[in-house]
């Protein structure tokens, strides 16, 4: 640890030695030149002392002087930049005028950008949305949805705001500025199955709390749900709502350990688990194992909340067992009051590499397949559904609120919001920035106030994108946004909306039968509402948003 940190503030000790040795020999009557050394090495020692209390650049605040090699790279041409520092774009793990586009809106500079489109037109993948030759006045951005009306403590939550991240895989320092944005910008930020710290805590910002199947934050010592825990908690008037994760984007259908090593005293608390012993998150839930049996126990954690709007996220994955769960809430009459559809795609931590790229439903689909069987079923006016996975612009928000979502959360442009400069060493503890890592000297490097600022703007200018793009397609309000808004390029020669280009469920056709939909022919005969597994096998394929 000691060595780590000699070199990351190597620069500050090299630059007093050198001003010192400079004048030495300068006074010795040794040259000229020695003076102009001890000169240089006087100036970088105010630059690193700058470096180090300076608080808008944590790289600067744990890379003294060093950091600035980074900087100056910035200011090179585009096109140098991009091998310089990103290589070629299949390396890049997102797109990097998508993170310039957050670091400009978070740090309110100019977004616009000179000399047009620098999409590919007549690609087969670009997307648009028309405007109107009547565009709307829309007064204010802060689109705002009523979620579980009918419970007893109904929320108004913002249509955008910050996806699941735990405070474990984030530092207290991105915890802390997250809250403070989140209560600044009247957004929720949602806690991740690491259950709630005493960072979440500090400033009072809106919390949905994820329950994971380690139940962490509410589980016995055995690793089992405690109700009593459970209730205490969800009792706190800063928690909103309660989002029961059956998976996530990044790995979904794994568990994972937290290595004893990792699990600090402030984590342990956290969690309700021993300090330095492995924390297990099991690949599955020990609370229920059927569709039945997930509805009680979300009716369950309903009640215990005190009549909390209550949901679950899940990654879509063999469609059946997503039909069960419908099939289960049209027998029953238990529903949730969201879900949370999370993309293949996401992801903002480390996880295994076949995982990230080729396990789980896309967002896109995924979300079309809820919402065409809630509306087969129709309870899509009784359940709302949130959308997250790589949501990072005005129009990646447009585009899923077309495509049925009530509303999106992010996670990695929140990220990059608080100063992520996606060195892909989350998993390490090393992270340059502070944001993920558990080394408090690295945290130094992330100043909560300037990056709680940061987050309050990337989400206000994002809205603010939303609003304007509302407005040019005469419309006033998200939830009037649909397929046939958002135009996408099929081949060279045809365009065609979402409404033509995916196939969409008839209102209550499921109730009456089976939509002409491949997805539910072949699947929704295999779903049973008291089992995940599937009524029988069948060698079948798998139709994209039915």
């Amino acid at each position: 640890m000691r060595g780590l940190v000699i070199g990351r503030y190597l620069a500050v000790p090299l630059s007093l030695a050198m001003a010192v040795l400079g004048a030495w020999l300068a006074l010795r009557g040794d040259g000229w030149g020695w003076w102009l050394l001890a000169a240089l090495g006087a100036s970088l020692l105010l630059l690193g002392i700058r470096d180090l209390t300076q608080t808008r650049r944590a790289v600067l605040r744990n890379y003294p002087v060093f950091g600035r090699l980074r900087y100056l790279f910035e200011h090179f041409r585009p096109e140098i930049r991009q091998y310089l520092i990103e290589g070629d774009n299949d390396e890049v793990p997102f797109s990097r005028q998508q993170r310039a586009l957050v670091y400009q809106r978070a740090k309110d500079q100019i977004d616009t950008r000179p000399f047009g489109t620098q999409q590919d037109v007549y690609g087969d993948d670009y997307e648009w949305i028309n405007h109107s030759l009547a565009p709307a006045a829309i007064e204010g951005h802060d689109f705002r949805i009523t979620i579980g009306p009918g419970c007893a403590r109904p929320y108004s939550a913002s249509v955008f705001n910050i996806s699941a991240m735990s405070f474990g895989s984030l530092s207290a320092a991105a915890i802390l500025a997250l809250n403070e944005g989140a209560r600044r910008g009247a957004f929720y930020h949602d806690t991740g199955e690491g259950s709630i710290s005493r960072h979440h805590r500090v400033h009072g910002g809106d919390l949905v709390w994820e329950i994971g199947s380690g139940y962490f934050g509410c589980r016995t010592r055995d690793g089992r749900f405690d109700p009593e825990r459970f209730a205490e908690q969800a009792a706190d008037p800063q928690v909103k709502m309660i989002e029961l994760k059956l998976s996530q984007g990044a790995k979904p259908g794994q568990g994972g350990i937290l290595p004893g090593a990792k699990v600090t005293a402030e984590i342990a608390e956290a969690r309700g688990v021993p300090a330095g012993v492995d924390c297990l998150s099991p690949a599955r839930h020990s609370a229920f194992d059927t569709p039945i049996g997930l509805l009680e126990f979300i009716a369950r954690l309903r009640e215990l909340s005190g009549g909390k709007p209550t949901g679950f996220k899940l990654a879509i994955g063999h469609p059946w067992e997503w039909f069960a769960i419908a099939k289960a809430m049209a027998q029953t009459g238990l529903r949730p009051d969201f879900i949370v559809v999370d993309g293949g795609e996401g992801g903002t931590g480390a996880a295994p590499l076949e995982f990230t790229d080729h396990v789980g439903v896309p967002m896109r689909e995924a979300l079309m397949l809820v919402h065409n069987t809630l509306v087969g079923l129709g309870l899509r006016e009784r359940i709302h559904v949130a959308a997250a996975g790589k949501i990072i612009t005005g129009f990646d928000l447009a585009r899923a609120l077309a495509l049925g979502a009530d509303w999106c959360n992010a996670a990695r442009g929140f990220m990059f919001a608080l100063g992520c400069i996606q060195s892909q060493t989350c998993h390490t503890g090393k992270c340059p920035t502070g944001v993920a890592t558990q080394d408090p000297l690295r945290q130094r490097g992330l100043v909560v106030a300037d990056k709680a600022e940061r987050v309050q703007r990337f989400h206000a200018q994002t809205l603010k994108a939303l609003q304007s793009l509302l407005a040019a397609a005469g419309l006033s309000h998200p939830d009037e946004l649909g397929p046939e808004h958002i135009i996408r390029r099929v081949s060279p020669f045809q365009v065609r909306s979402m409404a033509l280009n995916y196939r969409w469920v008839e209102r209550g056709a499921l109730l009456d039968g089976i939509p002409e939909h491949a997805v539910f022919q072949r699947f929704w005969p295999l779903a049973r509402p008291d089992t995940f597994a599937p009524g029988q096998r069948l060698g079948v394929g798998f139709a994209a948003g039915g």
